[in-house]
């Protein structure tokens, strides 16, 4: 899916054709290189276009941001996924980490660790950071844009480490992409085989992007690139090697990533 091009409305990915990567601009089903060698240095200067166009179809499309320095993950943040899990909405953000070496790109494989007899998708959409953020008091401002991110957690390892890191954290448990769009998204839709598992609209949200951005930036320095998946609605479940799941915003297309067995 890939969303039609608005007077405001900008998506921006990181592609590679015959060896090579690059950032582009995508506009409808053509994407035009930008002049910036990696997603940081074009959220940083913020250059033009160049004349090279390709045919979207044609590339491989990567995860939009290099590893980022942190990917901080917001936990119990819709009020359905709240009621499905019987608890109480948090009267702060619950926030945890994910490692960065757990990013893959939209198409790549999520693996299956032999050590979880449950493996969950968790769809999200997630904040991009566009500019250092420190004690910040307009979330908003810092803001680059928006991506389609799946929070994949062993639940059953969740359950009984006393600490979410290992659950969380495997190899290939942070899909993100395809794309970054400027705007902000309004629905989160999660599919299983193709199938709708999860459908919310992110106002069901306890806490909203920017205060999201404003309080984690009491806590730590939010660096350009970071990520901020902002929670998980209802309809959470398990996979299944060959399943495939999909995450969409509608201001952003859609995630794709098929599940595999551990080798």
């Amino acid at each position: 899916m890939v969303m039609s091009e608005g007077s405001s409305h900008r998506m921006f990915g990181k592609f590679s054709v015959k060896g090579r990567t690059f950032v582009g601009e995508v506009r409808r089903d053509e994407v035009r290189e930008v002049k910036a060698s990696s997603m940081l240095e074009f959220m940083e200067k913020r250059p033009g276009t160049t004349d090279k166009v390709y045919v979207l179809s044609e590339l491989k499309v990567l995860a939009p941001v290099e590893r980022p320095s942190k990917i901080i993950c917001i936990g119990l943040n819709y009020k359905g996924h709240i009621r499905e899990m019987g608890s109480q909405p948090p009267q702060t953000p619950i926030i945890f980490s994910k490692p960065s070496s757990a990013m893959i790109g939209p198409g790549d494989s999520i693996v299956l660790p032999p050590v979880s007899q449950r493996v969950d998708f968790e769809g999200e959409s997630a904040i991009v950071i566009g500019k250092r953020a420190s004690h910040v008091r307009d979330g908003n401002g810092y803001i680059f844009g928006y991506t389609c991110f799946n929070d994949v957690t062993a639940r059953d390892l969740q359950k009984t480490d006393v600490d979410w890191t290992r659950a969380k954290g495997f190899d290939t448990f942070a899909p993100t992409g395809p794309f970054i769009s400027t705007t902000a998204p309004s629905t989160v839709t999660t599919k299983l085989n193709g199938k709708v598992v999860q459908h919310s609209p992110l106002s069901d949200r306890v806490f909203d992007d920017a205060s999201l951005v404003e309080y984690i930036s009491t806590v730590m320095t939010l660096e350009p690139g970071d990520l901020i998946p902002t929670g998980t609605p209802s309809g959470i479940s398990p996979m299944s090697a060959g399943d495939v799941v999909e995450v969409e915003l509608d201001t952003v297309g859609t995630l794709r990533n098929k599940v595999i067995k551990s080798v």
